[in-house]
């Protein structure tokens, strides 16, 4: 029988992959999580907490894109010099 190309060659999952993931999951959750923020109070420069929560999220949720982002890169760097091949 034949067998794949490289059989090693799946995903691996390390701690910076994890923290990749938790990055990017953390806004779909603190978003869905309605009952979490379903409330005026406190208010903020008179804005009801409802609104301004959202907003706040949009800052950290970029925020936490890049640090997936710049994570991602690193580990791509360090998957490419541990196979001895050369980067971008």
């Amino acid at each position: 029988m034949s067998q794949a190309p490289e059989a090693g060659r799946g995903a691996t999952v390390t701690p910076m992959r994890v923290v990749i993931a938790l990055c990017l999951i953390a806004p779909f959750v603190a978003m869905l999580w309605v009952g979490s923020y379903a409330k005026t109070d406190p208010v903020f420069i008179g804005i009801p907490f409802f609104y301004w929560y959202q907003m706040a999220w949009v800052l950290i949720s970029t925020v936490l894109t890049m640090i997936a982002y710049k994570l991602w890169q690193r580990d791509q760097r360090a998957r490419s010099a541990a196979k001895g091949g050369a980067s971008e």
